[in-house]
């Protein structure tokens, strides 16, 4: 029976580096989201960078594992095979918790994972405790350590009000100090501002973020501890000495260095404090297990207590377990899509909103203009005026530079970083496992709303995506107590059968999850995006915008086809599939027209012919993308409502036209990809037989509806079919004859 807790042991090492894995593609948003969405620096310096911040805050994070051992539950309450349950259901829960909010795009946090599942988990081998020694529930609380549960909780809510708050208030004073001209201040006003950027930051990853690290000692540390107003202003005079000098001598952007720096610090308090909640776990139950070894008592009756000593963590463990998060850094894909979520819902500019605005988002827009009003209501009119002036954005002097700015520029990112550093480091040093995730993600929200990124045209859509992280957010605290807590009882009464299930379905869900993944990277990797048009020619938007034609018809085709063959197999997992791509298809051309404004805003004037063209290839392109938009979605909703399917004649008749179709478009994307436009004549030739077949085939269901019995509702999905399908027809041919006269015409 005892190798049931080596078998244990063996199973958490592996879901300890499969956890860093998949927490490490969550948690990469937390310091890489600045210096991204500011395009600072090259993307591949800024994972070097961050590599080597997560190296070295791995090994300062030993003073944090102590949660993982005693900041949750009372450990001398409980044994050492209650313990070994209590760990193995955290993990298990917390790797599956963490895929599934990756594999959607959205951070969550892997410290609130963490601590509601030890307290999902500890509560119920607690009931179960209590239960079979007839003692009453309210003894929970000896069980439970409360008092430190609630500080953490608390301290994690809290760190969202004053993350946005802190956020927002040094933005809105920065801004006012710099404005969005940064550029042409004087040397010794962005040497202020990278002195006191840096200098917060030096202050809380030197003295307080390494403070607890095994590596770091000597009397530096302890006469800036015990000094903590000399050094702060030393450091602040050294710092703003580097900045004035880089910035005059060698011509270095002082804000540049600031979020090299930051991402570095970011990504260093990062691994210091989140460590503990991919590692923290697995590292007390081997120590739990070499004191039970060294105990020679039975695992149901040695307690636990000695978990509530301090036990030295071994630093080759923690730089191995920094070695892993850095590749996986380097490597996951999962890692870059979560990122993206984080700088779209911060980027200044307007574009395609990722988010649906909701009646939450609505009323607090509302709210915020009104308070607004009655602000400005307030304020004298100098004031305001001044406020107006230093907030005043610069306009992009081109179309083609305003579709490849950065999402905001480097003073908000470096304001990010120092902000979101210097809260994550001072919570390491007092050991509250403070949430990162909320942490950077507030602060980033914070100075967006502070810098206006959020306008009229933008913030219901931002707000209600940032509703939808925080709502995440709650879900991950809900989930992770109540799966652990199912997982707990599970292991706690099936014994080792449990665990070889649990660890096998884990093991099983997490592949599943990566060759899903992986299946769709592929697949939009081959089909492409539709890239916006940069050209200010008639002749050069034709050239370019045809690579999207190609691409919109060997899609539409895909999707088409796999409706008819959904519709012929009663096939409602087929269709759904036809529903998410063509739902694609339509956000990309509708973000195609999102960017028209600045198309037509920074168009020559010997070529502002060459709007109308483009405005009018996007339109065509919208028509047919909405016809098997429509197709598709009536006929899943058929299936769905479990309606009857179409009659054999009826399916005929649409494998048919769908072959016709696919012939069709086939010839357009092979015509469009070669950009022989001269083949387009005979394919606008077969318009008519194609609409013809189409009316003969309404036609023969008019006289199969008035001489034979058919559903109602299966009637009118087969004509809303045909009708739509001609719709589709006329849109495509129309789209063929713009481009033909517009190529003769310009050639």
């Amino acid at each position: 029976m005892d190798n049931i807790y080596v078998i244990m042991l063996v199973a958490l090492a592996i879901l300890a580096v499969a956890d860093l894995v998949v927490g490490v593609s969550n948690d990469a948003v937390n310091f890489l989201n600045s210096a991204i969405g500011s395009k600072a620096v090259p993307f591949k310096t800024i994972m070097a960078v961050a590599s080597i911040g997560i190296a070295f805050g791995a090994l300062s994070s030993s003073g944090m594992m102590e949660v993982a051992r005693k900041g949750i539950f009372v450990p001398e309450q409980f044994y050492f095979n209650e313990i070994m349950v209590i760990f193995m259901a955290v993990m298990i829960t917390d790797i599956l918790l963490l895929d599934f909010f990756n594999t959607l795009g959205l951070p969550t946090s892997t410290t609130v994972s963490i601590v509601f599942e030890l307290l999902g988990a500890a509560v119920c081998v607690t009931i179960i405790k209590l239960s079979g020694n007839d003692d009453s529930y309210l003894q929970i609380g000896e069980y439970i350590n409360s008092d430190k549960a609630i500080e953490i909780i608390v301290g994690i809510l809290v760190s969202v009000v004053i993350a946005f708050s802190v956020g927002a208030l040094v933005q809105f004073l920065t801004r006012l100090l710099l404005t969005f001209n940064f550029d042409n201040q004087p040397a010794w006003v962005s040497a202020i501002f990278g002195g006191l950027a840096t200098a917060a930051i030096s202050y809380f990853i030197i003295v307080k973020g390494l403070s607890s690290a095994t590596f770091v000692e000597g009397a530096f540390l302890d006469w800036a501890n015990a000094n903590v107003w000399q050094y702060i202003m030393l450091s602040i005079f050294f710092w703003f000495a580097i900045s004035y000098i880089v910035t005059k001598v060698f011509k270095v952007n002082v804000y540049v260095m600031v979020i090299v720096i930051g991402t570095f610090a970011l990504a260093m308090a990062f691994a210091g404090n989140d460590l503990v909640n991919f590692i923290g776990v697995p590292m007390a139950a081997y120590q739990s297990y070499n004191f039970w070894v060294a105990s020679g008592l039975p695992a149901s009756e040695f307690s636990m207590g000695v978990l509530a000593e301090k036990v030295p963590t071994q630093p080759l463990l923690l730089l191995g377990a920094g070695a892993v998060m850095i590749l996986t850094l380097w490597f996951s894909k999962k890692a870059r899509r979560v990122v993206k979520t984080s700088v779209d819902l911060s980027r200044q500019d307007e574009g395609n909103e990722r988010f649906k605005p909701n009646a939450v988002s609505r009323g607090m827009v509302r709210g915020a203009i009104n308070l607004n009003y009655g602000l400005m209501a307030i304020l004298p009119r100098s004031v305001k005026k001044t406020i107006e002036r230093r907030f005043n954005k610069k306009e992009p002097t081109s179309r083609v530079a305003s579709l490849d700015m950065p999402a905001f520029d480097l003073v908000r990112a470096a304001v990010n970083l120092m902000i979101a550093s210097v809260l994550i480091s001072s919570a390491t040093s007092l050991k509250l496992p403070l949430s990162t995730t909320y942490v950077t993600f507030m602060v980033a929200m914070g100075t967006s709303l502070a810098d206006r990124a959020w306008g009229s045209d933008s913030a219901v859509y931002r707000v209600a995506g940032v509703l939808n992280v925080i709502g995440g957010w709650f879900m991950t605290a809900i989930s992770a107590f109540t799966a652990a807590s199912i997982m707990a009882v599970v292991l706690y009464y099936g014994g080792a059968l449990a665990l070889f299930i649990l660890f096998a379905m884990a093991v099983a869900i997490l592949l599943r999850n990566y060759l899903k993944h992986k299946k769709r990277s592929e697949a939009e990797a081959e089909e492409g995006r539709l890239m916006r048009a940069v050209s200010s020619s008639i002749q050069g938007i034709i050239n370019e915008s045809t690579s999207n034609v190609a691409s919109s018809f060997k899609r539409g085709n895909k999707i088409y086809t796999g409706t008819i063959e959904g519709l012929a197999k009663v096939d409602l997992s087929k269709l759904k599939k036809s529903r998410k791509g063509i739902t694609k298809l339509n956000a990309e051309v509708e973000e195609l027209r999102n960017s028209l404004y600045y198309f037509i805003k920074n168009l020559d004037e010997s070529h502002v012919q060459a709007s109308r063209f483009y405005i009018d290839v996007l339109g065509y392109l919208q028509d047919v993308t909405q016809s098997i938009d429509f197709v598709t979605n009536a006929s899943y909703n058929h299936l769905n409502n479990n309606h009857k399917g179409l009659k054999f004649t009826q399916l005929k008749d649409l494998k048919e036209i769908e072959h016709k179709l696919d012939k069709l478009f086939k010839k357009i994307e092979e015509t469009f990809k070669a950009k022989d436009f001269d083949a387009i004549p005979a394919i606008i030739e077969e318009k008519q037989a194609l609409l013809d077949v189409v009316s003969t085939k309404i036609a023969k269901q008019i006289e199969r509806t008035r001489n034979s019995d058919s559903s109602p509702k299966n009637t009118l999905l087969y004509f809303n079919l045909l009708q739509e399908t001609e719709d589709l027809i006329k849109a495509t041919m129309n789209l063929l004859e713009h481009y033909y006269i517009e190529h003769k015409n310009h050639l």
